[in-house]
């Protein structure tokens, strides 16, 4: 992929491949909103009401004059949350407040409906310090509109529910959501790194991306196992059971490599196929592709022979040549015996099988192809994602130079959103020959 369009598809592709880093960045967003969520404790919180005379129906002042008297809530909301106010309560605060501002940050005073009600909220990290400071500023306001002397001020006002005890916050709930909103912004974080990063990769992820790119078809796609040591590569060769969609895809290509000569006469015979896996030292997943290939055709019936051949880095196949040269045959899940070779240990001349499969690797910057055995077949193996174009040509190329020519590639964990096919069109030969042109030089068919 590079710089290609995207579209859902290809951008869940992408992130699916990555799905790692997109876990890792989700959970990083998961264990950070988490630590927001305790390090910032739900605050609780106390409401006191406060009645505001100018209703016919609410608490009246029959002294004052109806024409001085301003019952705007507006204005009440304005003194009630004014520093005159605020700053007569911080006596009886909870938890005592150092300045006007800070109390200020802690109240909230607002009308109710279209009453006569004004709420005077108050938070604090408990329930009583959150009343207790409610009720302070309430008293506060109250003791200022009915005791001023100013017209535009004086109203009467009476505390009518005091802040009460209530129901606090639920910390579980509140570390809980942090956690969830964490891990939501973890997720989109990561789905956009996802995609900055996949958009710019050059590796190549589908099966048509993969022939196109040095014009050979892809013969089969297979998950691959990761064996790690020489005893969890004896027991891949020994239990290796693909499902029944690879199982078909893996006997139509020893159909191709033409072993039906053995199944059909019930022994080896002259000039019987053999094939070199060859595979990138920088795609460890597509080593498995040969074994797999071996292991398969053996536990069908066919008289196969694993070789670890000449390699550019030899690390890389360490631990399949120790397991190679510690069992020299075994026997897979159907009682068929696989011959597991070295070059160090045969001449590949002298086995004796009716399938021979060579494992090698080659350095995927300056690839060049050991002396070695020859096969009647070349396959390159590479891993969905694994490698770009300009690597997979330099591999051919290298194979070319050595007198080979590469008949197919093998798949290693093909892209479950991969719906292409790597088959490549054959064209069809024209007939006739071509000559130049007069005008423009191109050629032309000139038919006998």
């Amino acid at each position: 992929m590079n710089q290609q369009d995207l579209d859902l598809r290809t951008s869940m592709r992408i992130v699916r491949r990555r799905i790692k880093l997109f876990g890792g960045v989700t959970a990083l967003g998961l264990l950070a909103g988490a630590a927001l969520g305790v390090l910032t404790p739900p605050l609780a919180s106390g409401t006191a009401l406060v009645v505001v005379a100018g209703n016919p129906q609410t608490i009246t002042n029959p002294s004052a004059d109806p024409t001085t008297v301003d019952t705007s809530l507006a204005t009440q909301v304005v003194i009630a949350g004014s520093a005159p106010v605020l700053e007569a309560a911080l006596p009886d605060v909870s938890p005592p407040a150092t300045s006007v501002q800070a109390l200020e940050s802690r109240i909230t005073v607002a009308a109710v409906g279209t009453s006569d009600f004004l709420s005077i909220t108050a938070t604090g990290k408990t329930i009583g310090q959150a009343n207790a400071t409610a009720n302070a500023v309430a008293d506060s306001y109250v003791t200022y509109v009915t005791t001023s002397t100013d017209a535009a001020v004086h109203v009467v006002a009476k505390v009518v529910e005091p802040a009460a005890a209530s129901a606090g916050p639920k910390v579980p709930e509140h570390i809980a959501l942090y956690a969830v909103l964490g891990a939501l912004a973890g997720a989109i974080i990561g789905f956009i790194l996802c995609l900055a990063l996949g958009r710019g990769d050059r590796r190549l992820v589908q099966r048509d991306d993969i022939a196109n790119s040095i014009a050979v078809p892809v013969l089969a796609s297979l998950p691959v196992q990761h064996p790690a040591d020489p005893s969890a590569w004896a027991r891949l060769l020994e239990e290796y059971e693909p499902d029944a969609v690879h199982a078909y895809g893996l006997s139509r290509l020893l159909q191709q490599l033409d072993v039906s000569g053995y199944v059909s006469g019930g022994g080896t015979r002259p000039n019987a196929p053999s094939v070199t896996v060859v595979s990138l030292a920088s795609d460890p997943g597509a080593l498995a592709l040969g074994p797999q290939l071996a292991a398969f055709a053996a536990g069908h019936g066919i008289p196969t022979a694993l070789v670890v051949g000449p390699q550019q880095d030899s690390n890389v196949t360490a631990a399949l040549r120790t397991a190679c040269a510690a069992g020299m045959q075994l026997s897979t899940g159907r009682g068929k015996a696989l011959r597991l070779l070295t070059t160090e240990d045969v001449e590949l001349s002298q086995v004796r099988a009716a399938l021979t499969v060579v494992v090698m690797v080659i350095d995927s910057r300056e690839p060049r192809i050991p002396e070695g055995p020859r096969t009647s077949a070349t396959m390159l193996g590479v891993s969905a994602g694994r490698a770009t174009a300009e690597q997979l040509a330099r591999a051919a190329t290298a194979a070319a130079d050595d007198g080979r020519d590469i008949d197919g590639i093998l798949v290693a964990n093909p892209d479950p959103g991969d719906q292409t096919t790597g088959r490549i069109p054959r064209l069809t030969p024209m007939q006739g020959r071509m000559a130049p042109t007069r005008v423009n030089g191109l050629a032309t068919e000139t038919r006998r």
